[in-house]
């Protein structure tokens, strides 16, 4: 009883501490904004300045917080990765609120299926570690490029939430998408990988020969593991339509093209992000099978290769297919997106 009194005085703590960092970063942060859009950019010959609102500046700096703290709580992120995590999610949330909720979406979905069975994961992966952590390094490789885009989106369109519309708004749409397809690719490859190889009954195959290969290696895909991917993007998906509608303004809806393709897109971005992901990983990745029957990522004479070449490692793969999904969904949607 005293030590469950203790953690509730421990967690009621925390989150004083959390309210009383944020609000006053946040309030501080809005009257920098109000005075470089009220002195500076007059100056420069802009009419209408614009000035983000004090309950963005707080949702930017609370919200983030709030995630990086239960995230390192639950173990699912090591110290370094919820610093590094809880920037990325402040520009992420100051530009646009859709795109917090595909990282949260992204975050606590991969991070559920990463501490799903992982009795059966630790028999086949060599380094393996119990509930997933996250690092800073994978923080940047997953969620690097979406900074980048966010931050762009921020400096060119302003923080709003807007309908995609690639006649009216191209730039915000593009910069929407990009992001979309980012975290679509990650949380697609996350739940192919950690789900597919704990509920398929077989081994996959790989993706470059369709030759049965080891459960762990990389490159191997699976009609369930393609089926998880899928169901991924379709999540982050609808997490950045609904976020989309409820946000942005409604009067902007009767003159912009239908938004449900969203959903349809990320499931795509999932589908293709595995796809990309799974290819540089037969190709770019070394996969070999040490003498206790693990897949490792490194040669050895006691190692029996079984497909790549020792180029990338995973976190580069990670990395190289955000930035390819975050160019190439942009570019697809803009051709196939429905004007009716």
């Amino acid at each position: 009883m005293a030590q469950n009194n203790k953690l509730f005085k421990d967690e009621h703590l925390i989150n004083v501490l959390l309210c009383s960092l944020a609000i006053p970063l946040s309030m501080s942060m809005w009257i920098i904004n109000l005075v470089y859009s009220k002195f500076i950019t007059k100056s420069e010959g802009f009419d209408e300045p614009v000035v983000i609102s004090p309950s963005r500046w707080l949702a930017s700096c609370l919200i983030p917080l709030i995630v990086a703290v239960h995230g390192y709580r639950k173990k699912s992120i090591t110290f370094n990765g919820a610093v590094l995590g809880c920037a990325l999610a402040f520009i992420l949330t100051l530009s646009n609120y859709s795109f917090l909720a595909c990282l949260i979406t992204f975050f606590l979905s991969s991070s559920k299926a990463t501490k799903i069975r992982p009795h059966i994961k630790q028999k086949f992966e060599d380094d393996f570690k119990e509930g997933g952590q996250r690092n800073w390094i994978q923080v940047l490789c997953n969620g690097g490029m979406a900074g980048q885009l966010a931050l762009l989106y921020l400096l060119d369109v302003g923080a709003s939430e807007r309908p995609i519309d690639f006649v009216a708004d191209y730039r915000a749409s593009w910069l929407s998408i990009g992001i979309l397809g980012v975290f679509s690719c990650c949380n697609g490859d996350t739940w192919a990988s950690e789900l597919g190889t704990v509920f398929s009954n077989s081994d996959p195959y790989l993706v470059t020969t369709f030759k049965k290969v080891p459960k762990g290696t990389n490159g191997g895909i699976s009609v369930i593991g393609t089926f998880f991917s899928t169901l991924g993007g379709l999540v982050i998906g609808i997490s950045q339509y609904s976020t989309i509608y409820y946000f942005s303004d409604k009067s902007i809806w009767a003159y912009a093209p239908p938004q449900w393709p969203l959903i349809l897109f990320g499931a795509l971005a999932g589908f293709l992000g595995s796809l990309v992901d799974s290819l540089m990983g037969a190709t770019l990745q070394y996969s070999g099978l040490d003498k206790d029957g693990k897949i490792v990522s490194h040669s050895s004479l006691t190692v029996k290769h079984i497909s790549g070449r020792n180029i990338l490692d995973n976190h580069s793969v990670n990395l190289i297919s955000t930035v390819i999904m975050g160019m190439l969904m942009p570019t697809l949607c803009k051709s196939l997106w429905p004007s009716f």
